[in-house]
């Protein structure tokens, strides 16, 4: 059986899987990070999945830059291009971008709200452990730079 995506698109059978993409912006009180709130169990809720960066699956064949590209434009509206990183995994890679505080954000139907919050708030948020990992590690990586 294949695999598929919540609105039915087929997922890739060989890593990667997927990607998450970081998106973050300087603001006046320090770095902070775009979180999208997931509609699936409605606006309330706030448990496992619930707040993640830009992430999605990849297709049968996709190369997984364009992937990161698909995933972050179909979710937020943003045509960027991306800074891979060394935080992921081979099953599941992590990309960065850094974007002008007055950028806009435009959502898809996967998704309720976004918020720019800051690393810790971000920190926070982010569960499971699956979603949280790879987000701790950007933020370790972009506090050394």
């Amino acid at each position: 059986m294949t695999a598929t995506t919540w609105d039915g698109l087929p997922i890739s059978p060989e890593p990667p899987y997927g990607a998450t993409v970081v998106v973050f912006r300087r603001a006046a009180a320090g770095l902070e990070l775009l979180l999208l709130h997931r509609a699936h169990e409605g606006p309330e809720y706030e448990g496992d999945w619930a707040w993640t960066p830009p992430a999605g699956s990849r297709l049968p064949g996709e190369p997984i830059e364009a992937c990161a590209r698909r995933e972050l434009l179909e979710e937020t509206g943003l045509d960027l291009d991306l800074e891979p990183t060394a935080c992921g995994t081979d099953e599941w890679p992590v990309f960065m971008v850094e974007v002008l505080a007055d950028t806009t954000v435009t959502l898809d139907a996967e998704h309720d709200r976004f918020e720019w919050v800051p690393c810790p708030v971000a920190l926070e948020r982010c569960r499971p452990d699956r979603a949280l990992l790879p987000l701790k590690a950007v933020v370790r990586f972009m506090e050394r730079r």
